[in-house]
């Protein structure tokens, strides 16, 4: 059986949709799954066999026998707390059917097959019967189903179902209860994250679609690491508020609600965001705490348990709204049966029965269908703005005719506002066109340029004016990009275009760097490192099927992350690895690059981080990676916008900082596919090195 797959094709620019073979999606599931991660989440195994073990004691100090329901077990892990801490009989449900042939082979490699018994079903589709998958009701429910929203792993819905048809009417429950806690900050930075902002070029203000500064915005949660928002970048207007809690020992409902908290504000400013967390009770007296709170909550953040399959929330409120200190304000939580949403106002004496129905904010500027919200941040930093119009003014000239190849971008109207004669945009999706008119409508410079619903290859020499174009710009930003190099889709337009171009045409940027620094994570390395025991229990079989799946093809890559998220070092300073002419067309040969980077600190290398830096001019560059060069001791700065890629090696290699070790690079970039084959090995320093 085949699957047919999405991928980005840096040659169109478009995300071709692939035949694939039927183990494709699998092996793409477990490599980027999180287990991993949960597996290494030292904090969270612990709470959960301690929350465990005093379920099983409350049940056997009634007289009765243990009998656990886990739903969501995954790797059978905490089935196997449950017999390990005296339950009788365990029910282990996993709905993916690699991990619960997976969980078959780990629960007996530890013994317990006579004591657990693998369901490969939905929870909702489990029978409780003689002839059924359980024989009777369990008294214990034990459940993994949480996400960084907590309830967007469809928690609620299967918890009520259990409730109804699986579990007795007085069973303990592992978590016991959990809490979404909420905090309303103002934050300049997390709030151009929501929506395009006024900016000056020159003596010009941009100004943002009006229709968008009253949309209520991406109806999705921004889920990031919350630690790595530092304090100073935020201004509390409330204190942290428990705002949602629910007792997973009782019956759930996953009907709608709305629950509102009333408070004086801490501070004055502006509403504009609500930061968000949960924990859970392991039991009943809430002496055992699973916590996701942000590490600078704690009195030592250094003892912050890092995880990245649950992180923290961040909630953009639908418009902003001015506080006074000591006001009295209304922050609403609401919930459907998969999410979270929050709202704010004023408050009033006026009752709930006036307040409007319970709906989930929606796009409706078609901006935020159009931008994601690293992409809201990237145009609205200033200091990026400044670069390009500094190179745009160097290069734009009262005769020039520019062509803009970007999705959504605001170059086209720059270079307007620098006096270019003609300016013209391309855009890839009708709604981009759609949401770049608007931009240009509240400028007041519909007409001035020329956006065209076209793809490079598409145009015509009438689609120009009969003219040639003499400045091609382009940031570069796409839409289908994924990995920094998928960007490159700029230089095979350039090439396509080239009939379009005059001969002493101008290109911004003109050329591309791509980079790498061979690197140490503090933390993110536990999403690929392979765990063998856990509490005890041996997981070896996990980390086999995690490693033959990352050996599977398109695996074996790099994979983006952002990593200003994920504190890391760098153990070499950055390198150019390979280079990239705009000025000239995409060559018809393979590009390679083959060299070694010595490794002058000391440090675990745990894999290699790449990125693309763009060359506007001769002294003009922006970076997709570092912001600045990492420090003395190697800590390193990133840029928020955009995601880097990173290459983790098989195992660490151990750096003594002395010059003895590098890492060694083979690059090849294939015209043909737009795609760079890499490979990066780590070992001893050889005699010649590449810089």
């Amino acid at each position: 059986m085949k699957t047919f797959c999405g991928r980005a094709n840096p040659t169109t620019g478009a995300l071709d949709w692939v035949e694939e073979s039927e183990e494709y999606d699998y092996h793409q599931e477990i490599a980027r799954s999180s287990y991993a991660d949960m597996l290494h989440d030292k904090d969270r195994n612990e709470k959960y066999f301690l929350g465990i073990r005093a379920a099983v004691r409350r049940v056997k100090s009634r007289g009765q026998q243990a009998v656990v329901l886990d739903i969501g077990t995954g790797t059978g892990l905490l089935s196997m707390m449950a017999v390990s801490a005296g339950a009788d009989y365990c029910y282990a449900v996993e709905v993916f059917k690699p991990m619960a042939d997976a969980a078959v082979r780990i629960v007996e490699k530890n013994g317990f097959r006579d004591k657990i018994k693998i369901i490969n079903k939905h929870s909702t589709e489990v029978t409780v019967g003689p002839e059924g998958d359980m024989q009777s009701r369990a008294n214990i429910l034990v459940t993994e189903l949480f996400d960084t929203e907590l309830i967007g792993e469809g928690a609620l819905p299967s918890y009520e179902h259990a409730h109804k048809n699986l579990v007795q009417t007085d069973c303990e429950a592992v978590p016991h209860r959990a809490t979404v806690y909420a905090q309303l900050v103002e934050s300049d930075r997390l709030w151009s994250w929501a929506r395009l902002l006024p900016l000056r070029v020159g003596g010009h203000e941009v100004v943002p679609n009006p229709e968008e500064t009253s949309c209520a915005g991406a109806p999705t949660v921004c889920d990031i690491q919350l630690s790595q928002v530092p304090p100073t970048h935020f201004h509390p207007l409330s204190q942290v508020l428990p705002m949602y809690r629910v007792d997973f020992s009782r019956p759930v409902s996953s009907s709608p609600e709305r629950l509102t908290a009333r408070f004086p504000a801490l501070g004055s400013g502006s509403a504009q965001v609500v930061l968000s967390w949960w924990d859970m009770d392991m039991d009943p007296e809430g002496t055992i705490i699973c916590s996701m709170a942000p590490s600078w909550t704690l009195p030592n953040p250094e003892n912050f348990p890092w995880r990245d399959h649950w992180m923290q929330c961040v909630y953009f409120l639908p418009v902003e709204m001015h506080v006074t200190e000591g006001e009295m304000v209304r922050l609403t939580l609401c919930h459907d049966d998969y999410s979270l949403w929050y709202n704010i106002q004023p408050d009033s004496q006026e009752g709930g029965d006036s307040e409007p129905p319970i709906s989930r904010p929606l796009c409706t500027c078609q901006a935020h269908m159009v931008w994601t919200r690293p992409r809201f941040g990237e145009l609205n930093d200033p200091k990026r703005t400044d670069r390009y119009v500094e190179a745009l003014k160097t290069i734009v000239r009262p005769d020039s005719v520019c062509l803009s190849v970007s999705d959504g971008s605001l170059l086209p109207i720059f270079a307007h506002i620098l006096g270019a004669h003609k300016v013209y945009t391309l855009e890839n999706s009708r709604m981009s066109k759609i949401v770049m008119e608007r931009v240009l409508a509240a400028n007041d410079l519909t007409g001035t340029i020329q956006v065209l619903e076209s793809h490079p290859q598409q145009l015509t020499s009438n689609s120009l004016g009969d003219e040639q174009v003499s400045v091609l710009i382009g940031e570069p930003y796409f839409t289908t990009s994924l990995l920094p190099w998928h960007s490159l889709y700029f230089w095979y337009s350039r090439t396509v275009l080239s009939g379009r171009l005059c001969d002493d045409v101008t290109i911004l940027p003109q050329s591309a760097s791509l980079c790498m620094a061979p690197m140490e994570f503090k933390d993110l390395w536990r999403i690929r490192a392979p765990c063998g025991s856990c509490e005890g229990f041996d997981v070896s079989v996990m980390d086999e099927m995690i490693q033959s799946s990352l050996h599977f093809r398109e695996s074996r890559e790099a994979e983006p992350h952002p990593l200003w998220e994920y504190p890391c070092r760098a153990l070499a300073e950055p390198l150019e690895v390979m280079t990239f002419d705009f000025r000239q067309r995409v060559p018809e040969e393979v590009v390679k690059s083959e060299g070694s980077v010595i490794l002058s600190r000391k440090g675990r290398c745990h894999g290699v981080a790449l990125w693309m830096d763009y060359h506007l001019t001769d002294d003009i560059s922006v970076s997709t990676g570092l912001t600045q060069p990492p420090n003395q001791q190697g800590d390193c700065e990133w840029s928020p916008h955009r995601k880097q890629a990173v290459y983790f090696f098989s195992s660490p290699w151990e750096s003594a900082g002395d010059n003895a070790s590098s890492v060694t690079y083979s690059l090849a970039f294939q015209p043909a596919t737009g795609d760079i084959i890499m490979e990066f090995i780590p070992g001893p320093s050889r005699h010649t090195t590449s810089a």
